[in-house]
């Protein structure tokens, strides 16, 4: 068997591209290596055992030539679609260049695999924020969190698109277009509307990967600013566990093609900003320090992805739990101290 993965020197692609090496299928890496530090991604994949099996495209998705080249060459079963400009505050400044890598560049990796003899299996990491702000959705400011009213299980696939901030909007006509291709185009294809995916290899930053960043800037001594009140909720969800679910899907990819799942950890796996704080400073032994500054534009109180139906379809539901998962990324952290510092 054979995967591509856009973006496989990133984050949550250097976990997957370590799971289907370990399996024994040949894997793609499309990276531009434009993100600081997934050079170093890049180098512990090498490293591995199985590293014979994978071959480095160095490729940009706003490139529509070069990736038709990479899908006809390589002639993959599943294409993993993760490479995305992927900040909201980034998306503000820069519009365009947000545009351009998440709406034309999944544009141009669904187009590359429409036009193949045998189409691959197509599953794209899409985000919670294609539901906006669910400003219609009642929410219960509580001690140390926020809370939905109604929605115990948190908010599921029928939930309206509402496509807040140009990211919002360059994710979410990448979603509709990887839904639209199932639909018109036959393409098996899935949407993965992600929640607050955290794990090893994440280099988090202020702006993006906000679990993995306050645990970073926790070992390192950086300061920790919370943008709110620090009682906004999200699900949390451990790589590994998003790894087994695309798995899932590429195995019965035929019942599920042309369908997006609501992907995260769940309303058991929810954490508060100050909860996340709790959990990171008993992994130390000491209180975070932090300071406060106004809400960011498009932030949500609270967002917690309802995950019934991809257990109902699929079987798969989160394993691992924040407490379990955190202590992995601060071990990880601990041994990786001189990439962070």
């Amino acid at each position: 068997m054979r995967v591509l993965i856009t973006g496989g020197a990133g984050f949550i692609g250097v976990n997957a591209a370590a799971r289907f090496l370990a399996k024994g299928w040949q894997v793609d890496v499309v990276d531009n290596l434009s993100r600081p530090k997934v050079e170093a991604n890049l180098e512990w994949l090498q490293a591995q055992p199985s590293a014979k099996q994978m071959t480095l495209h160095r490729i940009d998705v706003r490139d529509a030539a070069a990736i038709n080249e990479a899908l006809t060459s390589t002639q993959p079963d599943l294409v993993l679609h993760l490479a995305a400009q992927v900040a909201v505050t980034t998306s503000v400044l820069e519009p365009r260049h947000d545009f351009e890598v998440n709406a034309i560049g999944t544009f141009n990796v669904l187009e590359a695999a429409r036009q193949m003899n045998q189409p691959p299996a197509f599953i794209y990491a899409s985000t919670n924020k294609v539901y906006g702000k669910l400003s219609s959705v009642k929410v219960v400011k509580e001690k140390r969190r926020y809370r939905y009213q109604d929605l115990p299980r948190g908010v599921a696939e029928d939930a309206a698109l509402d496509f807040y901030s140009p990211y919002g909007c360059s994710k979410g006509a990448a979603d509709q277009y990887v839904v639209d291709y199932a639909r018109i185009y036959g393409l098996r294809t899935v949407a993965m509307r992600q929640s607050c995916i955290y794990g090893r290899h994440q280099f988090g930053v202020e702006d993006q990967g906000w679990l993995a960043w306050f645990a970073i800037a926790s070992v390192t001594g950086k300061p920790i600013t919370i943008y709110g009140d620090g009682l906004q909720v999200r699900d949390v969800l451990w790589v590994d566990d998003l790894v087994d679910l695309y798995e899932l899907a590429f195995e019965q990819i035929d019942r599920v093609s042309g369908k997006a799942f609501n992907v995260g950890g769940g309303a058991a796996f929810s954490l508060s900003l100050l909860e996340s704080l709790d959990v990171i400073g008993r992994c130390l032994g000491r209180e975070i320090p932090v300071s406060y500054a106004d809400w960011r534009p498009g932030d949500q109180e609270v967002f917690i992805a309802d995950t019934s139906l991809a257990k109902k379809l699929l079987g798969w539901a989160p394993k691992t739990s924040p407490d379990e998962g955190v202590a992995k990324l601060m071990a990880w952290i601990q041994d990786n101290r001189a990439l962070l510092d």
